[in-house]
C-alpha cells in the first residue's frame, strides 16, 4: 500500500488513550496531514446516522477503528450486555458502511480477550477458534471476534481490504484510572500511590495473583497498528503484543517497589483471577511487517506512574 502522508485517515476513538498516540504517531511520523477524528459526542457510532454524517463529512480514504467500551473484570461483568452490543454494532455498522463507500482499507482491533480460555501459551493465530473466551469478557471478546468474521466475509465475497489486528492490554502515560473501569496497572498504580498519599497501610487486590498478563506501552502499540495500515493486507489476524508474560502477583510487587509503597497486600480470593494465563506469539507481526515493541517494560510503568502523580495532584481523572 502507498504512503499515509497523502491518505485522508479516520481514526474512531480518536480522543481516547490509544487514539490519542495513533493520531500524534501518523502527524508526526508519517507527516500525515489529512486525519480526521470520529468520537464521542459529535460521533456516537452505535448510531448508523451518525456513521453516515461522519463518511459523507470525512470522506476518508482509510478508517483505523479503536473506538470501544472497555474496562477491567469488574466493568466487564458489571455490563456485559452493554460490552457486546456496544462493541458489535459499532464495527458491524461501520465495516458494512465502509464497503458500501468503497474505501480503500478499514482496521479494525480485535483484543486477546477473543482467544480460548485455555488457549497454549504463547497464544496462536490459529488457536483463535480453539474453544470459548474466559467466561469474564466472553461477551466484549466475542463482541470483537465477530468483527474478524465479517472482515473476513467481506474481504472474501467483496473483495473488501479489511484487516484485524488483536492487541494485548495496554499502559502508559495518560491511561484511565477512573476505579469503576480501569484496567490492572492503571488501577495498581492508583491504589499504592493514593494509599500513599492518604497515609494508608493496606491495599487490597482481587484474586489470587497466580494468573498471568502480557501489557504494550500505548506508543508501542499505535507503532504496530500503524504499520498494520501500511503494510499488512491479508484476512488473517496478526497478533500485536510485547511478547511477554508477567503474573498479578510480581506484577504488584513491581508497582509497590516502583511507587514506593510500603504497606501490606490483602488478596481478596473471593474474586476472580480471570483467564489463568495470556501471552501472544508475536512473531507474524514482525515477519509480514516488521513490528517488535520497543519500550522495557519498568521504564514503560516508571513513565505511567510518573504521569499519574503529576495528575493526582490536580484532581485528574481520565474517564
Amino acid at each position: 500500500m502507498p504512503s499515509l502522508a497523502n491518505k485522508r485517515i479516520t481514526v474512531t476513538g480518536g480522543k481516547g488513550f490509544l487514539g490519542t498516540y495513533l493520531v500524534q504517531n501518523l502527524k508526526e511520523k508519517r507527516n500525515c496531514k489529512n486525519i480526521y477524528i470520529a468520537d464521542l459526542p459529535e460521533y456516537d457510532l452505535r448510531n448508523i446516522k451518525d456513521i453516515k454524517k461522519m463518511f459523507d463529512s470525512q470522506i476518508p480514504d482509510i478508517v483505523i477503528h479503536l473506538a470501544a467500551v472497555v474496562g477491567g473484570i469488574g466493568a466487564n461483568q458489571g455490563n456485559p450486555g452493554k460490552f457486546f452490543y456496544d462493541n458489535a454494532i459499532m464495527g458491524i455498522q461501520l465495516i458494512n458502511e465502509a464497503y458500501l463507500r468503497r474505501i480503500e482499507k478499514i482496521v479494525t482491533l480485535g483484543t486477546i480477550c477473543a482467544y480460548p480460555k485455555f488457549t497454549p501459551v504463547p497464544f496462536k493465530e490459529e488457536n483463535l477458534w480453539n474453544g470459548y473466551p474466559e467466561e469474564t469478557n466472553a461477551p466484549y471478546g466475542l463482541a470483537k471476534k465477530m468483527l474478524l468474521v465479517q472482515s473476513q466475509a467481506y474481504r472474501q465475497q467483496y473483495g473488501f481490504n479489511a484487516i484485524c489486528p488483536l492487541l494485548v492490554n495496554l499502559y502508559g502515560p495518560g491511561d484511565n484510572f477512573n476505579p469503576s473501569s480501569s484496567h490492572v496497572i492503571p488501577a495498581l498504580i492508583k491504589k499504592c500511590i493514593d494509599a500513599i498519599e492518604k497515609n494508608e497501610h493496606t491495599i487490597e487486590i482481587w484474586g489470587t495473583g497466580k494468573a498471568s498478563r502480557e501489557f504494550l506501552y500505548v506508543e508501542d502499540a499505535a507503532e504496530g497498528i500503524i504499520l498494520a495500515a501500511e503494510k499488512y493486507n491479508k484476512p488473517e489476524p496478526v497478533n500485536i503484543g510485547a511478547g511477554f508474560e508477567i503474573t498479578i502477583k510480581d506484577l504488584v510487587n513491581l508497582i509497590v517497589k516502583l511507587t514506593g509503597f510500603k504497606g501490606k497486600i490483602i488478596w481478596n480470593t473471593s474474586k476472580p483471577d480471570g483467564q489463568p494465563r495470556r501471552c501472544l506469539d508475536t512473531s507474524s507481526a514482525e515477519r509480514e511487517f516488521g513490528f517488535r515493541a520497543k519500550m522495557s517494560f519498568e521504564d514503560g510503568l516508571k513513565k505511567t506512574i510518573e504521569w499519574y502523580k503529576k495528575h493526582l495532584h490536580l484532581n485528574y481523572i481520565k474517564g
